[in-house]
């Protein structure tokens, strides 16, 4: 059933598993041999109804069970992305409230105009499971996101982070080919 369901509506996919939900699908591209668990939710939201790609999935990615994935500006995963478990992903919130606009907290939260931050996450990035990753988010290449951990800020290639909000906890060393203890500057 899911090898006939991925072959029919996702052909370049390797294995899409059932049930999975895909709305906006004309504003996803996906390269090809994505693999996804059961109960993966992707969606996207053409807020401002330019018709663009708003969610770009790389080469051979692996999204796991209970993935939550919502784009409304630009969410992209590179090449080799693995995310486990329960990560939810979005570049959207219900309001503003940071910046020169805010959202009035007596406002209906449903109504709320949405806010939008691109998010990048750059090739062979494993997300561990329960991660949360919030709109403004560039995670550099080759780095781990610790499970249950909420990535607020950008992090840099090559690092370990983990917590909440998420903190750099390991870097690797390309001279010594080891990963080490962070230490701030």
């Amino acid at each position: 059933k899911d090898k006939l369901f991925t072959f029919l509506i996702f052909p370049q996919a390797k294995i899409i598993r059932q049930p999975f939900e895909c709305r906006g699908k004309k504003s996803i591209v996906l390269a090809p041999g994505l693999s996804t668990g059961r109960y993966c939710r992707i969606e996207t939201h053409d807020v401002n109804d330019t018709r663009s790609v708003l969610l770009r999935i790389g080469k051979d990615c692996q999204i796991n069970d209970s993935v939550h994935i919502a784009a409304a500006e630009s969410i992209t995963l590179g090449d080799n992305v693995l995310i486990a478990s329960r990560v939810f992903i979005s570049d959207l919130n219900h309001g503003s409230y940071s910046g020169n606009h805010h959202s009035l907290p007596d406002s209906l939260c449903r109504e709320r105009e949405l806010s939008t931050r691109p998010i990048i996450i750059h090739d062979n990035v494993w997300l561990g499971e329960g991660v949360v990753v919030l709109p403004g988010v560039v995670i550099g290449k080759n780095s781990i996101v610790g499970a249950n951990s909420v990535v607020t800020k950008s992090i840099p290639e090559n690092a370990i982070v983990a917590g909440n909000p998420a903190r750099i906890v390991k870097t690797f060393c390309l001279i010594s080919k080891k990963w080490s203890a962070y230490v701030p500057k």
